[in-house]
């Protein structure tokens, strides 16, 4: 009896017993291959070549914008300091028509300078 229990226990366990060792004695997975992004990418096609010339122009739009907006926040750091001296050098009862120039001029580059700042959308 006890023998026929052992052959049932052997016959039963016998293939989740072969597929374990066959799991532990096959090779590693092979290396996944390199990504797409390990290789430099060569254009194939006219949407490829125009596809790169739309990114490297909004980049260069981009760098343009980026420098502008330093050139213009430059000017109107200068004439917020220049209106400020204009303010300060006038008396309580009069008011400079520079100041009310420079306060306008200022007014219209901060209007440009947030406008810049939004992008081009």
């Amino acid at each position: 009896m006890r023998s026929q229990l052992l052959v049932l226990i052997l016959l039963f366990f016998s293939p989740a017993l072969l597929a374990v060792a066959q799991d532990s004695q096959q090779a590693p997975p092979p290396p996944q291959p390199p990504s797409k992004r390990d290789f430099p990418t060569v254009p194939t096609d006219e949407n490829d070549v125009r596809a790169r010339m739309a990114t490297e122009l909004a980049r260069k739009a981009a760098k343009e914008r980026v420098a502008a907006l330093k050139s213009d926040t430059d000017k109107l750091l200068k004439l917020s300091v220049e209106l400020k001296s204009y303010v300060d050098k006038s008396d309580e009862n009069v008011l400079s028509l520079d100041v009310i120039k420079k306060a306008e001029e200022i007014e219209k580059l901060a209007r440009s300078v947030k406008d810049k700042m939004k992008g081009p959308n």
